[in-house]
């Protein structure tokens, strides 16, 4: 996971211009807030590649992933409801740009299951 997340946050710096169309119009700084993101999303990512042994660090950065998720999911609900095209599409993925939404869902309770205590997890 901590791999993945560290790709994708690298990716918003990369290639802003993917992530800029799924800003809904209603909030602001969108350059900002793809950067802003982009930087949670890889220091998370990292933080769980460097520090996930650690129960009560692999905890605190699971909540955070999971505050991530929640916060952007804004803009999947403005790519599902508009059928925003992304990636230099001409028009958007239609249905598919729905279909992604429950798997955010997972992303949100796969974090989760990393903010509890696991088997073996010193008491602390």
């Amino acid at each position: 996971m901590g791999v993945a997340y560290a790709l994708a946050g690298w990716n918003h710096f990369r290639d802003p211009g993917f992530y800029l169309p799924m800003m809904p119009p209603f909030l602001p700084s969108h350059r900002e807030l793809v950067e802003l993101s982009g930087a949670a999303e890889a220091g998370l990512g990292l933080g769980a590649l460097a520090l996930g042994h650690d129960a009560r660090l692999r905890r605190a950065i699971a909540w955070g992933v999971v505050g991530l998720l929640v916060a952007i999911f804004p803009a999947n609900l403005y790519v599902a409801f508009e059928n925003v095209a992304l990636g230099g599409a001409e028009q958007g993925l239609g249905v598919w740009n729905w279909v992604r939404l429950p798997f955010q869902a997972l992303f949100v309770a796969w974090a989760w299951i990393y903010t509890r205590r696991l088997a073996g997890d010193e008491r602390r």
